[in-house]
């Protein structure tokens, strides 16, 4: 009996492997009866499962899962486990079957079956990774396994793009077939469609699947279904000859003959022959009323719509209809070589280009809507560049249609994946150079041009290559070169619209031919040869009347027109287009235009977008009219017309976003967040959500921009695409920028938050938008730049290095990256890795000015000032009005000894324009070089007119307080000095102190800065006033405020500063001396560099006092070598070779302290006719006290104790 059951038990197998299911279910009934009778119940469960399973009834396939259950209740069978996973598939339940899958590998490792379902089940879920390793996994088991080396070569085909591994691997798999499987023409053809499909540019590849697909129909002549393939095949590679004798071998054979039918007129199509076409693509709409309808067929009927009619529309209506019937077949695919066969990537793309001839041909001006039709392209190519990114054509018919709706940025990503996957792709190198061009970069246009011709020297022979060269030449002002250029491809013959073979040599199509004529007439224009420019327009009018680019050259005449000073004749010519041309919104655009430029009426501009509104109604012409409003000032008016487009169209993001933009700028705040939030909870689209908080965050509503950042990140839309996450990703940056106003603590962790979720963005582009890797590393750059900029405020150096170094290893030629890691190592003294940084980009671009400032400082840092001084002369030589170089030159000047050299500079400025003299940026500069020189009231003159400006206001408000408080530069708190000279009028000076005390009191009255570095900036200043009025009370207070900042603040040298300014004035000269010593420790900082030397000069002071003179000399030399005009410097050394008694040395010194004061200061002049008097020089001596003496005729002493003395000393 157990023989019997075991025979019964394998029958319904049996059946049901030969796929005979309806004689299989009986048997398997009655054998599940048997085995219930004998307690041997399992495998009939399994069986019946089985059974079910392979219904095509979804009903009957979901109750198949109870047997199954029931059969591996308490076993492990293999059967049944496998069935599971197959229904587990069938549901999309992938995780499941993956789980079943696993068991059974794990009991059975050899089980090649469960490896190869395993393998399916990873390339169901996307994780390529996964899959090739179970893939190589298989073969080594098994190393001609079908299933394997087909998935393997589909991996290289859509993800590598690597076409020697590929055409290996497709061998491999070839070989699999034709020795595994040498009789099974339909086995062959099932495993071979995928990658004959994705075969694309890879022409070996294309020849090894057409050639195995030859033999296997060699091998079976009656297989309709190879002969069409090849066909097919041989079609979507432009090989049209081939692929007709292929359509007509099929059409031999009964069987599929409506798809070698519909191939057969797609040839015609190609080859010309449209009337043919068209007669049996009526006889086929017929035939699809019963067998439904085809893509394939749709879209030829397109094909001749466009070919033979020209209607646009309908064209456009047949291709929409061929995309929705082709993604109709894959509805419930997962992710499998079938997935890619329907996909039909190069299907999809013979769409898109057909598409393309009826998309506007220059890319989008900003402000101006993308064409539909490009964004209907951009929707039909996207699932083709998620799954395939080493695709070329899709690829580059996506940076196509990036590029004309203005993406330029996102086209040369895209551009520049294809070019890595093919460096010889001339049609790359010509868009990569087009975009160029349209960013106005003619040097990097001209650059890829070249780079095109040295990867592959044919690009010459495209007339494209010209014209864009030739465009070039005309932006960059050579116009003959440019007229040459053109003159020469007018001559290639313009190919038919028609003619669908291949021209034997090159040829442009009409709408090509137009662009060189209209350039060529734009060129001649600029030449200022006006004539032939005329006649050569005149040529193009009577070439293109009556076709589709007549109106285009019409346009084009206007501005010819227009350039002769005719505004008349363009206007009238501009009449003559009706709102039903395609190119009325142009025209329209261009009137008006011309009555706001050239007419100034701003009427009549204003009534060309109402008319436009008037006669094609709808968002785009309402956007241009309340656009136009808004150029003219009229921002209220503009809201009218955005807020009744918008009452039309609710779920226009982008309106909202424009209401939003003029209730701003009509200062309606409050409306403007209203309309934010109403639209936010109508679309929820994130970018409305950015734009709100940014507006709340200008309003300084930190809380509300918080809740809404927060509540955009809250929101769960379960698995994220890339696109969302990216939104999350610029909400998180900008929750950081709304932290670092309120919430100073919370900032790291939101950054670093930011940087992690970019981290996840990044591991999944190269597998679904490769094209956007370079893009994605910018943002995780600028987001580890954020980090280490926080890390650089909290003078945490060691992290910010790293920060740093991590941002360049995600963009390692970013500039500026690489100049703020040059700084960081600056100002931690490692000069040698400074310069490594800063020279090659100067190596680069000469005119860098960045890495111009930065090496300069470097030099002046190495003492070599010549070199630092030409790099700021070379950036001003470039731009004299670039005032932030020139602030800097200045200061250099000063600290090099050459401050004299800086008055060539400023009349370098003045020659830019007349109005330089009242920028505030130079008003600054000129401020700062009057201070220097020892010119306070100029100073504050200067400086007064920069103190309003956005830029330089809170710099040049700093130095008017300090110079009010201080006018002398005196050293606050050094009291070596005090005994030299008398102060016959103390009350004098005392009022004077207290005018200067409340002149900055009330400048800081007007203070207002917005960002927290400035308000403790205004802090200080407060606390500094509070200081120069010399009163205990006020100095108590000040002394609190010091130390609560420098509590506040790692090594904030202007607060330790300030404290023992604060110290030395309470007499409390050990604790003032305890500060000093530890700035003495801090390395030396540009920025930081006045206030280091103000603090050394002090504590030279507390030194000299006590006698310490070595000590001093120390610091003194120190303050010498960073600043070579420190005048302060130079008088300490005088006084203490004066003690020291040593005449001649201290008189060398004090000349010198004269020299750089600019012998503004008469304590210095006395000093140093003393010396010269003590030296017996005393001719010196007296031409010093006439200095003095007549900028000061009453300065106490000099006259008595060194003039007259100096003067008896000369007479004999």
């Amino acid at each position: 009996m157990g023989s019997l059951g075991k025979t019964v038990s394998m029958m319904p197998s049996v059946s049901w492997r030969a796929s005979k299911a309806t004689q299989t279910r009986p048997c398997a009934r009655s054998s599940l009866c048997f085995m219930l009778t004998n307690a041997v119940t399992p495998l009939g469960y399994v069986l019946k499962g089985w059974v079910d399973l392979t219904s095509n009834k979804p009903h009957v396939v979901k109750k198949s899962i109870k047997y199954l259950e029931q059969g591996t209740q308490d076993t492990k069978d293999v059967l049944g486990l496998m069935g599971k996973a197959k229904y587990f598939m069938t549901q999309q339940n992938f995780s499941g079957a993956l789980e079943v899958v696993n068991q059974v590998t794990l009991a059975y490792s050899n089980f090649l079956p469960a490896l190869v379902l395993k393998m399916k089940l990873f390339l169901a879920r996307q994780d390529w990774e996964q899959t090739i390793e179970t893939g190589q996994r298989i073969l080594e088991k098994d190393e001609n396994n079908i299933d394997a080396w087909q998935i393997l070569a589909v991996h290289e085909l859509v993800k590598e793009g690597n076409t020697d591994r590929a055409a290996d691997r497709v061998r491999n798999l070839i070989k699999a077939l034709e020795t595994g499987e040498p009789q099974n023409p339909n086995l062959h053809l099932k495993k071979i469609l995928a990658v004959s499909r994705l075969c694309g540019r890879h022409q070996v590849v294309h020849r090894l699947v057409s050639g195995f697909l030859e033999r296997t129909f060699m091998a079976t002549p009656s297989c309709a279904l190879v002969a069409t393939e090849l066909g097919y095949l041989f079609i979507l590679q432009q090989q049209v000859k081939e692929a007709s004798l292929w359509y007509k071998e099929a059409m031999k054979l009964e069987e599929n003959r409506l798809a070698a039918l519909a191939g057969s007129i797609w040839c015609q199509i190609l080859q010309g022959q449209l009337e043919e076409a068209a007669h049996q693509l009526e006889f086929l709409k017929e035939v699809q009323l019963s067998l439904g309808k085809s893509e394939v067929l749709v879209f030829l009927q397109a094909l001749v719509a466009a070919k033979k009619q020209k209607l646009e529309q309908e064209a456009t209506a047949l291709l929409k209809e061929a995309v929705e019937l082709h993604f109709s077949n894959m509805q419930g695919l997962a992710l499998s070589p079938e997935y890619f066969e329907k996909l039909d990537p190069l299907f999809l793309v013979c769409i898109a280009k057909e598409y393309l001839h009826f998309c506007p041909k220059q890319p989008r001006s900003p402000g101006q809507l993308v064409s539909p039709l490009l964004k209907q392209v951009a929707m039909i190519l996207s699932p083709v560049v998620k799954v395939a990114p080493a695709m070329m054509e899709p690829l580059f018919v996506t940076a196509q249609v990036k590029f004309l709706s203005g993406e330029l940025e996102n086209a040369q990503s895209t551009l520049q994946r294809c070019l890595e996957l093919d460096p010889t792709f001339v049609d790359a190198h010509l868009l990569m150079s087009q975009i160029y061009l349209a960013q106005g970069n003619f040097a990097m246009c001209s650059h890829c041009l070249e780079l095109g011709v040295s990867h592959n020297f044919q690009v010459r022979d495209h007339p494209l290559y010209h014209f864009i060269k030739a465009r070039a030449l005309n932006k960059t002002g050579d116009y003959a070169e440019a007229i040459k250029t053109l003159k020469m491809i007018i001559k290639v013959p313009t190919s038919k619209a028609e003619e669908g073979r291949k021209s034997r040599g090159p040829s442009v199509r009409p709408s090509e031919r137009a662009s060189i004529l209209l350039e060529l007439v734009e060129a001649l224009r600029l030449n200022g040869e006006l004539h032939e420019a005329t006649k050569i327009m005149q040529d193009a009018i009577n070439e293109f009347s009556g076709t589709p680019e007549e109106m285009r050259i019409t346009v084009a005449n206007v501005d010819l027109a227009l350039s002769k000073g005719n505004a008349d004749l363009a206007l009238n010519m501009l009449r003559g287009i009706t709102p039903k041309q395609p190119c009325y919104t142009e025209a329209k655009e261009k009137m008006a235009s011309i009555y706001l430029h050239t007419r100034k009426d701003v009427r009549l501009y204003i009534g060309c977008y109402m008319e436009l509104c008037e006669h094609l109604p709808g968002p785009h012409s309402s956007l241009l009219l309340g656009d136009a409003f808004m150029n003219i000032q009229e921002p209220e008016k503009a809201l009218e017309v955005y807020d009744e487009a918008y009452r039309k169209n609710p779920h226009d993001a982008s309106l909202v976003s424009r209401i939003g933009q003029a209730y701003v700028k009509t200062h309606q705040y409050a409306k403007a967040i209203n309309y934010y939030e109403a639209a936010q909870k109508i679309s929820g689209q994130d970018f409305l959500c950015c734009e709100l908080a940014e507006l709340l965050l200008k309003l300084k509503k930190y809380h509300k921009a918080e809740k809404v950042l927060k509540q955009a990140l809250e929101r769960d839309s379960g698995v994220k695409d890339i696109p969302s996450l990216m939104d999350e990703v610029k909400c998180l940056l900008l929750l950081a920028k709304v932290y670092k106003s309120h919430k100073k603590e919370d900032v790291m962790e939101t950054l670093n938050q930011a940087l992690d979720l970019q981290s996840r963005i990044l591991k999944r582009v190269p597998l679904e938008q490769p094209e956007m890797i370079p893009s994605q590393n910018q943002v995780a750059a600028s987001i580890c730049v954020q980090i280490g900029e926080h890390h650089l405020a909290d003078k945490d150096y060691d992290s910010a290095m790293k920060s740093y170094k991590d941002a360049l290893a995600y963009s390692p030629t970013d500039s500026k990256v690489v100049l703020e890691l040059a700084q960081l190592y600056l100002l931690q003294g490692q000069l040698d890795l400074c310069e490594q940084h800063c020279a090659p980009l100067l190596e680069m671009e000469q005119t860098h000015e960045r890495a111009a400032v930065v090496l300069a400082d470097l030099m002046f840092r190495k003492q070599n000032y010549e070199t630092a001084i030409n790099l700021y002369r070379q950036v001003l030589e470039k731009a004299p009005d670039n005032f932030l170089v020139l602030n800097k030159l200045i200061d250099l000047l000063r600290r090099s000894g050459k401050l004299e050299e800086a008055p060539a500079f400023f009349e370098l400025a003045k020659k830019v324009s007349s109005r330089v003299p009242l920028e505030p940026g130079f008003n600054y500069c000129q401020g700062i070089y009057c201070w220097h020189i020892g010119q306070p009231n100029e100073a504050l003159r200067f400086l007064n007119k920069a103190r309003k400006d956005s830029t330089w206001g809170q710099l040049a408000t700093c130095y008017m307080v300090q110079i009010c408080l201080n006018p002398d530069n005196e050293i606050v708190g050094g009291e070596a000095f005090e005994s030299l000279v008398g102060d016959s009028n103390s009350a004098s000076r005392k009022e004077s102190q207290q005018h200067g005390v409340r002149t900055a009191e009330k400048l800081l009255r007007e203070f207002y800065p917005h960002s927290e570095s400035g308000q403790t900036q205004l802090r200080l200043l407060q606390s500094l006033c509070l200081l120069a009025t010399r009163e205990k009370a006020n100095i108590e207070v000040a002394l609190g405020a010091f130390i609560e900042m420098a509590q506040a603040e790692k090594d904030n040298i202007p607060a330790l500063l300030a404290m023992a300014q604060a110290y030395v004035l309470l007499k409390q000269v050990p604790k003032a001396r305890t500060q000093l010593k530890r700035l003495a420790k801090v390395p030396w900082m540009l920025d930081e560099a006045e206030d280091l030397e103000k603090s050394w000069l002090l504590l030279a002071d507390i030194y000299c006092q006590g006698g310490k003179f070595d000590l001093a000399l120390e610091l003194l030399r120190r303050c010498l070598q960073y600043n070579k005009s420190c005048c302060r410097a130079y008088e300490y050394m005088g006084f203490i070779m004066e003690k020291e008694q040593s005449y001649k040395d201290a008189a060398t010194n004090y000349e010198l302290a004269w020299k750089y004061s600019h012998q503004a200061n008469p304590a210095i002049g006395f000093k140093l006719a003393f010396n010269y008097l003590k030296d017996k020089k005393f001719v010196d001596a007296i031409e010093v006290c006439h200095s003095v003496l007549t900028e000061y005729p009453n300065y106490p002493k000099i006259r008595e104790e060194i003039l007259e003395k100096a003067q008896g000393s000369l007479r004999p």
